[in-house]
Formats: C-alpha cells, sequence, structure tokens
C-alpha cells in the first residue's frame, strides 16, 4: 500500500512524500518535487572524454571473456544493454579490460559505463525518467568498493540506506547514456558514492549521490 500526502502544491513546484507500506510497516519513503518547465542560467559539467558503447564489449561478452559466468551479475536478466568503460572489480584479470578494438583501457578511480534500456520506450518523458531511476542504483555502490579492489558481490555486504536523484534535461533511457561514479568517502561501514549520467552528445542530464552500508564479510 502506497501512502501518499500531499506537501507543497505550489504555481511552479509540487512535492509528494511517499511511504511503502507492506505487512502494516513502512518499508520505503520517497520525497518527489516537480517543476514546470522555464527558462534561467545554464551550465553544466563537460561529459569525461570515454570510448563510445560502439567501441566497447557488451556485458554478455566481456563476462564471456573474463570467466565471471557464475556472479550474480552475469545470471540475472537485465532489461539493459550495459557496456562498461572502466573494468568493474570482478572484470579485472589481464584478458579484461580491452576494447573491441583490442585497445587497452587502463583502470582507475572511477567506475564508468554506458547503459541503455534494451528495445524502444514510449515517448512519456516520466516512463525515461522512472527507468533511468531504476539504472541508477544497478552499479553506484561498486564505486566504494572498487576503490579497495573489493568485489561488491563476493567480499562485503551492501545495501542502499539512501538515495537521492536530480533530473538536470530532457534525455531518453531508450539512447545510450554514461554513468561516471565515484565515491569520494567511506568510513564506518558506510560509504558514499557520486554518479552522473551523461547523454551520448555529453549533455549533464542527471546526478545521484547514495550512501550505502558497506560491510566487509567475516
Amino acid at each position: 500500500m502506497y501512502e501518499v500526502d500531499r506537501i507543497r502544491d505550489g504555481r511552479s513546484f509540487t512535492t509528494r512524500r511517499t511511504v511503502a507500506v507492506q505487512h502494516g510497516r513502512a518499508i520505503f519513503a520517497l520525497a518527489t518535487s516537480f517543476q514546470v518547465p522555464e527558462q534561467g542560467l545554464e551550465h553544466a559539467e563537460p561529459m569525461p572524454e570515454v570510448p563510445a558503447p560502439e567501441q566497447l564489449d557488451d556485458l554478455a561478452t566481456w563476462v564471456r571473456r573474463t570467466g565471471a559466468t557464475h556472479l550474480p551479475i552475469a545470471r540475472i536478466p537485465l532489461p539493459f544493454n550495459l557496456r562498461y568503460v572502466t573494468p568493474p572489480v570482478w572484470a579485472r584479470c589481464p584478458d579484461a579490460g580491452l576494447l573491441a578494438s583490442g585497445e587497452r583501457v587502463q583502470p582507475n578511480q572511477r567506475d564508468q559505463l554506458w547503459m541503455r534500456v534494451d528495445g524502444t520506450l514510449p515517448d512519456d518523458a516520466l516512463v525515461h525518467v522512472c527507468v533511468l531511476a531504476y539504472a541508477s542504483d544497478l552499479t553506484l555502490l561498486g564505486s566504494v568498493t572498487a576503490r579497495h579492489g573489493r568485489d561488491l558481490d563476493q567480499d562485503v555486504v551492501a545495501g542502499s540506506l539512501d538515495h537521492a536523484m536530480w533530473f538536470h534535461r530532457p534525455f531518453r533511457a531508450d539512447d545510450w547514456v554514461l554513468y561516471d561514479c565515484a565515491s569520494p568517502s567511506a568510513f564506518g561501514g558506510r560509504g558514499l558514492a557520486i554518479g552522473r549520467f551523461f547523454s551520448q552528445d555529453g549533455r549533464l542530464i542527471a546526478t545521484v549521490v547514495q550512501e550505502g552500508l558497506v560491510r566487509l564479510r567475516g
């Protein structure tokens, strides 16, 4: 059951608070803000220089080459086409991090990948917002463990504690978007991750911040 409170109804902005209740207990809380389109100042950080998605292997090809077929990301069907720019921790082996051309990509302290929905979505802008919000949680905490060479699936117990997202510009989730993720801090069993989504033509379309539980196993 979803309980929705009308927090604010203004001329330009509308705010809602939603609580999801299951078996009589609140399991999820969401605050959303909506704005009517208007003109204003405009600037944005530039997109990082990365290989185009057409130059990179898709996830299925990468999994086969790195022998990672036993990992959850290889077994769970995903509605997205994922193409990693920087090798994820589980793929950092001598044969990983290669472009389709054979050129080696050097790992760094950022997690970067291209993604898009498999198939075509309707033209409803809210559908694309919802899809990108879902996708934003797939790999973000991996940027915390990647800085320590830890595998998010095998080395740690992890989960989202809070998740905030800002949508800056119109986009389509069935076109390629670059997800650029980094972790500025981790301490006390928690890690902070910041992600930025860019359209393929270089526009900053969304920013994500997540704090998560990152607890070492054992």
